[in-house]
């Protein structure tokens, strides 16, 4: 019991944002603190298995990789872009082929302070980030991918975000990134 405890609260401190819930399943042989440490255990490699998907889409983001972005995703998966100018707010609906076809160039976002839940094979990353344009800040807002696994695997099934102006948003809390 004492290992599983130990494994738990490494994770949870390396992750703390990982969306970390309690587990409720009682293993025959096992103390229930022994149960409960391995079920939040499985929940959060779930929260971060999720949130890796999360990071790898924001590094291709940046890298200008479309394909790399769309292969993480489910092939019906939607995007729904939004914003607010002059006070009013819209949005948008792409599909995955239509994201295929749009290239990516110059565009930084960093992503901080993630939140994540996961509900059997459905997982949400809530995730901040602040967006530069060829190395010039653009916006800031959130991301919401939503995610399904499926053979072991999370794929985003659709991806919505903000694209607002502080201070109806946060900035990176690094700082403007380095330049490339």
């Amino acid at each position: 019991m004492r290992s599983t405890v130990v494994v738990f609260a490494l994770i949870a401190a390396i992750c703390p944002s990982a969306g970390i819930a309690q587990g409720h399943a009682h293993t025959p042989g096992m103390s229930h603190d022994s149960a409960m440490a391995v079920n939040r255990l499985r929940v959060t490699r779930d929260s971060l298995g999720a949130l890796a998907v999360a990071d790898s889409a924001l590094a291709a983001i940046t890298r200008g990789d479309v394909i790399a972005l769309t292969d993480l995703m489910l092939p019906e998966a939607v995007l729904f872009p939004s914003g607010t100018r002059d006070g009013k707010s819209g949005y948008s609906v792409r599909t995955r082929a239509e994201q295929r076809a749009s290239p990516l160039t110059g565009i930084t976002e960093r992503g901080f302070r993630a939140e994540v839940r996961v509900s059997g094979p459905v997982a949400v990353v809530w995730y901040p980030y602040d967006l530069y344009v060829k190395n010039v800040w653009s916006h800031c807002g959130a991301d919401v991918f939503v995610m399904f696994q499926a053979e072991g695997r999370w794929r985003i099934s659709s991806l919505s975000w903000s694209a607002v102006q502080p201070p109806s948003c946060e900035k990176h809390p690094d700082g403007p990134p380095a330049i490339r």
